[in-house]
């Protein structure tokens, strides 16, 4: 504990001479130390390791805290550390490479600090992403909103068959991946990884700087197979699923700041915490005219043409004038909400600037609509305090008759058979055929997924009087693999072909 006596020498130093707990020290070797009266790290020019917190090391062998896109092969390389800005009760540490800075904002006695990424010169992305590579013997467990639990033993993978990337079968039959320990990311309040006496965790209050629409995915913690390290993901720009990796990220852009934040393992302790970030969101000690520049709150009511509410419906600001889906966005700052049963809606804390508006059906009452609503040149300007109110606005429907209909539009596969939540293998129990019979066989009955070759059929009555009528046919994917073609037959005759590349 030698390193734990001259960090706390460094403390008091601080505080007998400036006041201020909160330190940055250069060690003159392309390395320093941050930290404050909790804890402190050394940061190398890529890792930062030697995490200390209540008088213990946290990172032993394993690899730290870095920072990387498109993959390991591409670390950020920290070139040089200074405090750009000293408040009352906290600093802010600037870690500078050519791809953009790094800033851990520190305040006093608080056990963590707060993270953001500005960038200057970063590639088309792709991932991009900051992440703790900690000790698998102090944090042996996991947590998101989606999975919580204890972290599979790395003596677990040695016995098991891998069969595809970080995706093993164990002697029993079970399968063993580190996609299991994905979520949401926009409904999560925090994640990440803890044992018997220590917790380390990423909240972020704000969204809007994550890519994707409500139904962006990404992988949150897992064990490292290779090493063993408990692995807290940070993916602030995630291809894991759900997107190409062609953002062009403008100078600038803010992803942040979100808290790293150290506890005992408690996750009721971390669940106050977000109560109090997300009070505090956004953060008042961060100059920067754009990320200041927002308005409170956009809101607007969408009402269909057949003079049915937008109840439930999926409600997107994001860019104008769009050549992407809602999910493959990236480049900006994005905004989800849900409208209510009236189908108003509302968003907060908006960035000032011109957006595209976006709602769908999200199953429910509206489960039959096939239509996208979009309006562009939506114009969010004004102060703090200042209200956007978007006229009421018409969503157009068909109008024609519905013949058969399985499932709902959601862009899920809600009420499948196996659909919900993560685990891999569950397509292996989907048939290679199946027939599904309207007015007979209920949803659950379709499988959620098709792997299998094989033929999945739908038999429904026809009226005499709509044979001789055009028709068409909506089919609406929750999801897809690479390398996936899939032709549609009617009565025999192949009338269309989806198909994805890879």
């Amino acid at each position: 504990m030698k390193y734990c006596t001259v960090a706390l020498g460094l403390l008091l130093a601080g505080t007998s001479q400036a006041k201020q707990y909160g330190f940055l020290k250069d060690n003159g070797n392309g390395s320093w130390i941050i930290g404050n009266d909790v804890w402190n790290m050394t940061q190398e020019r890529i890792y930062g390791s030697k995490l200390y917190y209540k008088d213990q090391e946290l990172v032993g062998e394993a690899t730290g805290h870095y920072v990387s896109y498109n993959g390991a092969a591409s670390n950020l390389a920290w070139t040089s550390a200074k405090i750009v800005k000293t408040g009352s009760n906290y600093i802010d540490v600037q870690f500078d490479a050519t791809e953009g800075e790094m800033h851990w904002v520190i305040f006093n006695g608080l056990a963590g600090a707060y993270q953001y990424f500005v960038n200057r010169a970063l590639p088309v992305l792709g991932e991009f992403r900051t992440l703790w590579r900690l000790d698998n013997e102090t944090f042996t467990s996991a947590y998101n909103a989606d999975k919580d639990g204890v972290l599979p033993p790395l003596s677990e993978y040695a016995i098991s068959t891998k069969i595809q990337d970080e995706t093993w079968k164990t002697p029993e039959g079970n399968y063993l991946t580190k996609y299991d320990w994905s979520g949401n990311v926009r409904e999560q309040e925090y994640w990440g990884v803890y044992g018997d006496n220590f917790g380390s965790w990423y909240l972020h209050p704000g969204k809007d700087y994550f890519n994707g629409d409500h139904l962006k995915q990404e992988l949150m913690n897992h064990r490292e197979s290779a090493t063993g390290d408990a692995v807290q993901l940070n993916m602030i720009h995630g291809t894991h699923f759900q997107a190409l990796s062609i953002d062009v990220l403008p100078n600038g852009k803010i992803w942040g700041p979100w808290l790293w934040y150290l506890n005992d393992g408690t996750k009721a302790d971390v669940d106050r915490r977000y109560n109090n970030e997300i009070n505090s969101w956004p953060y008042k000690w961060l100059d920067d005219a754009a990320y200041n520049s927002r308005v409170a709150s956009v809101t607007g009511k969408l009402l269909l043409s057949d003079d049915r509410p937008a109840a439930g419906a999926a409600v997107f600001l994001g860019d104008n004038h769009p050549n992407k889906t809602t999910l493959d966005m990236g480049s900006d700052y994005y905004y989800t909400t849900y409208a209510d049963n009236d189908g108003s809606f509302r968003f907060t804390d908006v960035r000032t600037g011109l957006y595209a508006l976006q709602a769908w059906s999200n199953g429910g009452s509206i489960g039959d609509v096939t239509t996208t609503f979009l309006k562009n040149d939506v114009d969010v300007s004004g102060s703090a305090t200042s209200k956007t109110r978007l006229d009421k606005l018409t969503w157009s429907v068909p109008t024609s008759n519905t013949i058969l209909q399985v499932g709902e539009f959601d862009r899920k596969s809600t009420g499948f058979a196996f659909s919900g939540g993560f685990g891999a293998g569950r397509v292996d129990k989907c048939p290679a055929n199946l027939t599904y019979t309207i007015g007979s066989s209920n949803t659950a009955d379709w499988c959620f997924a098709q792997n299998a070759k094989g033929t999945y059929s739908i038999a429904f009555p026809l009226p005499v009087s709509n044979t001789t009528s055009d028709a068409l046919l909506t089919v609406s994917l929750a999801g897809y693999s690479q390398g996936t073609t899939v032709n549609i037959f009617a009565n025999d005759v192949r009338i269309g072909n989806l198909s994805s590349s890879g």
